[in-house]
């Protein structure tokens, strides 16, 4: 007999939300939710997005800001590729952080947070963004990134980028 799946939705992080059962097992991430994530969206340092439950339980959040690329950091092969103006720094934005709950873990919460994130990203049109930056914390996580598509950087192999037209490949068509 299967068990039903609890109903989720994505909504910004407030004040309301009891971020202190959150745990996802790696510190630094648990951390920044109790503790940094709603300074950062007070000062737009940050804007986290929380996964919850039904009963409004966090289990799993991401962040999104705007950054910038350093062309020469890139494959020139994927700059020439994309088309990309020749300026020395491409607008991007960055998924600063993604996690879920470890009492989630098999739900596949990250895959919904990603393609919650580069949805938001993809229909974000009034600011300019050429490129979804991530900083994968570990091995584990630059193969859950590369499986979706990320490209690596060349000389920084755990920070690895998608070009927003493969993005708008993903969400073609849709809503």
């Amino acid at each position: 007999m299967s068990h039903p799946q609890p109903a989720f939705r994505i909504e910004p992080l407030t004040r309301a939300h009891d971020r202190a059962a959150f745990s996802c097992g790696v510190e630094p991430l648990d951390h920044y939710l109790r503790a940094q994530a709603t300074q950062d969206a007070r000062r737009r340092a940050a804007s986290p997005f929380v996964l919850v439950t039904g009963v409004n339980r966090i289990v799993g959040y991401y962040t999104l800001s705007a950054t910038t690329i350093v062309v020469q950091d890139l494959p020139p092969e994927v700059v020439k590729q994309q088309k990309w103006p020749r300026y020395p720094q491409l607008p991007a934005t960055l998924i600063g952080r993604l996690a879920s709950d470890l009492a989630f873990r098999g739900h596949r919460l990250g895959e919904l947070l990603l393609l919650d994130a580069l949805k938001r990203v993809w229909r974000l049109t009034e600011i300019a963004s050429l490129a979804v930056i991530v900083d994968a914390k570990d091995d584990r996580a630059r193969q859950f990134y590369l499986k979706y598509g990320f490209l690596p950087f060349p000389d920084r192999p755990n920070r690895l980028f998608l070009p927003i037209n493969t993005v708008d490949k993903l969400f073609a068509g849709r809503p």
